[in-house]
């Protein structure tokens, strides 16, 4: 007996790629899934029907002998079963928010509802995906249940709505045109590394994308920097202007194509094309040529600027002395690391110690730069000393984009450099340079000539940068490969607008539960970079539909941030955030801490504008979103000078020896940094308090010590010394904590709210100074003093939980980049047993202010 149910194909149903087939079951036409056959039935053939599925193709025989069984099974004399009842056909809207457009969304709608034998639409909308499916109940049902489960890996389904619609039949499901009515709000994919099979495809010489530079997919390739507007679709890039061939455009609409409905798709023949511009700005070479001569020019030590995803790099051998120290030259970059780019993994692994973690970080989508300690060379296989002159670290990336695959070289390619310095292109200061007439004038000082193409980049987008810290990543930079995707708020917040901090500026969107942090855009010194601010900001209200009602800005009068608010406001509020409390709330809202609810905060950081005129920044903060209480802090020293005591850490390292009732011993390497007349001035200025401040600050005692151990007196870049200290403290040996360093607390007996801890730092100063003039290792000291800091930590978390009974900690701000600091805090919080809460999605830095800013701002 043959079970299931026999039907006659009466046509296969166009559009579907031959997977769906009308078919006459005793006298009801119903649409069938014919694909799990081997081959297309033809009209006419019968099928034998389960689940509503063709299982079989049988003949006429057959099917009367599957007729017959149904009818032996029926209730009734003469009467056949209702194996597989008829069900009522319903039509379901379903309404799909999230990281839903540009990651292959709709191809997969489109294959599930053909899968199920559904028929309607889907489309891009301002809001997300809208799809409309009809069929029987169960499959319905089933296709709400997959696009919940199993959407495309780079989507990320935020929520899904389902109403009901009445039945209007049809025959087809199509990807109708993307509709824009109503309130724009998408969620757009970031730009990802080029994926595997495409990768695959550009090494194989018998595909037609072989050594492509723009190969792209559904799963890779170009997004946020080439969206121009919403929702979605080529219209919408900067790839609007090509124009896709006749194969590309059968890819394009091919469902059962890896590129189906890929915005960024083009090939030889339609896509971008490649140049190589000289020094004397004309085109010397074109596509093919023009890779190579800029893969000769960088081994012949060359400096090139790259035109990539987000903007230009410059780039040159970074095995190449010569190269690199110019490059270093001709960009004013002082003793700042650079970033390498290596050809491979392997090649990276020769440079690096790299653990799993780190390996998946490298290899990913987001592909961002990974900070990883650097492998002692073998001889003549090292970088060029100039790389990362001092530093123990080395920023590694691999190539995410074809261009910079086939840069490095593939099959028979001449060889080339295997280690490329990739820096952002730029003058120092300035935000990174996407325009291609601005690539010609402004970076004509720095390169020796032009790799760029002819698709427009239209939001800037640097590198990001990550490091893994005691299992988890910890964003340096959250750039390209992360912005823009949402953070999930723990709470409702009506729309606002947070324009961060002056230094590592990012902005930031927010409403309803979600809010959107900006790319890198960087610090705001130059009018250039505070025009990207504005760019970027206007950009991500196109993307997210957000107008706010109010601005947030830092507390600090004069940031420029705050004054961009201001100057921006347009009749709407500015509310003003204290700076560490937005530290700390930024924490607590990528952790989902709710309203209410209070912890102990420490914001460890450079600089800070308290309430109180002074410079904080060795805070500890009793502290939920609505409000902060000060618990405690570093003692102060006078700061003099401003920025020219972060300049110049011997600076700090004398203010902490008058503080400590210290002399100025020449015999002490911060001393003797100090040039005789500046130490007058500096004598004078702590004496009358004449162009003092009082600071706090956690990252100017780091520069103080760095600078009494002689590990470095000038900094050409922010925390260099205490980067420098760092290393320091990981080279020593494991034991090498003993005879440590301890803070004195003044703790009022009864504090009040206006009675904050003081941790007096003088004791450790003369400790550190104890053991330079006993001549122990500035290694051992480094150490000394990284556990003198966590030990402190740890015993005011203890005091405030004696106090408050919280046992929550959060710590944040931009000391706690230190990867050995925030680990061996980390461990000695939980060791005490309280709950440690770190930054893993946005950076402890200045980058992450915004989204605190946002969260406190909503909390009244």
């Amino acid at each position: 007996m043959c079970l299931g149910i026999p039907g006659r194909v009466v046509e296969i149903v166009e559009g579907y790629a031959d997977q769906l087939a009308l078919v006459d079951v005793e006298g009801a036409r119903r649409r069938i899934n014919v694909g799990m056959l081997d081959s297309p039935p033809a009209a006419g053939d019968w099928v034998l029907l389960h689940m509503g599925f063709a299982m079989e193709i049988i003949d006429e025989a057959k099917a009367a002998e599957a007729l017959s069984g149904l009818q032996l099974m029926g209730s009734g004399a003469g009467e056949p079963a209702a194996v597989e009842a008829q069900q009522p056909f319903v039509r379901r809207r379903f309404e799909v928010r999230g990281v839903v457009q540009g990651v292959g969304f709709r191809p997969f709608v489109y294959v599930t509802a053909s899968e199920l034998a559904l028929t309607g639409s889907v489309a891009n909308t301002g809001s997300g995906v809208v799809a409309e499916v009809e069929g029987d109940a169960t499959s319905v049902a089933e296709f709400g249940r997959r696009l919940r489960a199993g959407p495309p890996p780079p989507a990320a389904v935020e929520s899904v709505t389902e109403t009901d619609q009445p039945p209007t039949g049809g025959a087809e499901f199509v990807i109708a045109d993307s509709r824009a009515a109503g309130r724009v709000r998408t969620l757009v994919s970031p730009d990802t590394a080029v994926c595997r099979d495409c990768l695959a495809e550009l090494r194989d010489p018998a595909d037609r994308r072989y050594r492509h530079p723009f190969i792209t997919c559904t799963h890779c390739g170009p997004r946020f920097t080439i969206v121009t507007g919403v929702p979605y679709d080529r219209a919408a890039t900067t790839m609007a202007a090509f124009e896709m061939c006749d194969n590309c455009r059968a890819e394009y609409g091919d469902p059962r194509d890896r590129r189906f409905h890929a915005q960024p798709i083009s090939c030889h023949a339609c896509g971008p094309r490649l140049e190589l511009v000289g020094a004397n700005g004309k085109v010397v070479r074109e596509g093919e040529q023009a890779l190579r001569v800029a893969r000769r020019l960088l081994a012949e030590g060359k400096i090139v600027a790259i035109k990539g995803l987000g903007g230009y790099h410059l780039a040159c051998d970074a095995r190449d002395e010569a190269a690199v120290s110019e490059l270093r030259s001709r960009k004013h970059r002082g003793g700042k690391p650079f970033a390498v780019m290596v050809a491979n993994l392997g090649a990276a692994e020769e440079l690096v110690t790299v653990t799993d973690d780190e390996r998946a970080l490298l290899t990913g989508p987001r592909a961002p730069i990974v900070l990883l300690p650097r492998r002692a060379p073998a001889a003549g296989a090292g970088l060029a000393d100039a790389v990362a002159p001092g530093n123990p670290d080395l920023g590694v990336l691999l190539p995410y984009t074809p261009l910079h695959v086939l840069l490095f070289g593939i099959g028979d390619d001449a060889p080339g450099p295997d280690a490329l310095v990739m820096t952002s292109g730029n003058r120092s200061g300035e935000p990174i340079v996407t325009d291609d007439t601005k690539a010609l004038t402004e970076l004509a000082p720095l390169v020796d000539a032009w790799l760029r193409h002819d698709r427009p980049i239209r939001v800037p987008c640097d590198d990001s940068v990550s490091r893994f810290v005691a299992g988890a990543e910890l964003p340096v930079r959250r750039s390209r490969g992360y912005a823009p995707l949402p953070l999930a708020l723990p709470f409702d917040i009506p729309p606002l607008l947070a324009t961060g901090a002056d230094l590592k500026n990012t902005c930031a969107l927010g409403e309803g539960g979600y809010a959107w942090v900006s790319q890198h855009i960087g610090d705001l010194d130059d009018l250039s970079t505070v025009d990207a601010l504005t760019g970027t900001a206007a950009h991500l209200g196109l993307l997210t539909g957000v107008e706010p009602g109010q601005l947030v800005a830092d507390a600090h009068p004069g940031y420029r941030s705050g004054a961009w608010a201001r100057t921006h406001a347009r009749g709407r509020a500015v509310r003003t955030v204290q700076h560490h409390h937005a530290h700390i709330a930024s924490v607590l809202g990528e952790h989902g801490i709710g309203p209410g609810e209070s912890v102990i905060g420490f914001a460890y950081d450079g600089t800070g504008h308290g309430p109180d005129g002074a410079v904080w920044g060795g805070e500890t903060l009793i502290a939920d979103y609505k409000s902060y209480r000060r618990a405690a802090h570093l003692a102060y020293v006078p700061l003099a000078g401003g920025d020219a005591s972060v300049r110049r850490p011997y600076r700090m390292a004398l203010a902490h020896l008058h503080a400590a009732g210290i002399a100025w011993d020449e015999r002490l390497p911060a001393v003797a940094a100090c040039p005789a007349k500046e130490r007058d001035v500096l004598a004078h200025q702590f004496a009358t308090d004449f162009g003092c401040v009082p600071t706090s600050s956690m990252g100017r005692l780091f520069d103080a010590v760095a600078s009494l151990t002689g590990v470095r007196h000038e900094a050409a870049y922010e925390a260099e010394a205490a980067i420098a200290l760092e290393g320091l403290a990981r080279s020593a040996p494991d034991d090498a904590t003993g005879g440590g360093y301890v803070f004195a607390l003044d703790v009022p007996a009864e504090p009040g709210a206006d009675e904050p801890v003081v941790a007096d730092s003088a004791p450790v100063i003369r400790a550190v100074v104890s053991d330079v003039r006993a001549g122990l290792p500035p290694g051992l000291i480094a150490t000394r003093f990284h556990a003198a800091v966590a030990a402190l930590t740890v015993e005011l978390a203890q005091l405030c939980r004696e106090r408050t009974g919280l046992g929550v900690v959060a710590l944040g701000g931009g000391v706690f980049q230190n990867a050995l600091l925030l680990e061996s805090t980390q461990q000695a919080l939980r060791a005490e047993d309280f709950t440690v809460l770190r930054p893993r999605l946005l950076p402890p830095n200045d980058g992450g202010i915004a989204f605190g800013q946002l969260l406190i701002a909503a909390s009244g």
